[in-house]
């Protein structure tokens, strides 16, 4: 299984070559590891963390930088089934985050708080998919 936790540079170049002036949502699908695997010099390393202890640490150390850039979590959800797509497939932690911008979102990524806290996000997950999307006009109907 290829796993996904970080961007590579060609994808956050591409995010950065986007409009960063208009709000945006981040889909953030993420499946957690066992057991986290942190760094071997952290202070967790031995504690013997779940991938979901170690991603609660992530949103815990996370949330003061989120709202600070102006972001908030606007929708949670639990994983049930996959109705369309690849079967084994299964998700622990399914999130949009809102951003006043993309300005807003790279604010917070390169904050040295932020960056102590994100050691957390990539010891707890296995893979993930973080998919930038642009809200659309409301029209009734699907297209």
């Amino acid at each position: 299984m290829t796993q996904y936790i970080d961007p590579d540079r060609a994808q956050f170049e591409a995010f950065k070559a986007l409009d960063r002036d208009t709000e945006l949502n981040m889909l953030n699908l993420v499946r957690f590891r066992d057991r986290a695997n942190y760094p071997g010099d952290h202070e967790l390393a031995r504690d013997g963390l779940t991938g979901a202890e170690a991603y609660a640490n992530y949103g815990r150390f996370s949330a003061p930088v989120l709202s600070r850039v102006g972001g908030d979590i606007i929708w949670r959800g639990s994983f049930e089934c996959t109705l369309i797509g690849p079967g084994e497939e299964r998700w622990d932690a399914l999130l949009i985050a809102r951003y006043p911008n993309a300005r807003a979102f790279l604010a917070m990524v390169t904050d040295p708080e932020y960056q102590e806290a994100v050691v957390h996000r990539q010891a707890a997950v296995e893979t993930s998919r973080l998919i930038r999307t642009q809200g659309l006009p409301l029209t009734g109907h699907f297209a």
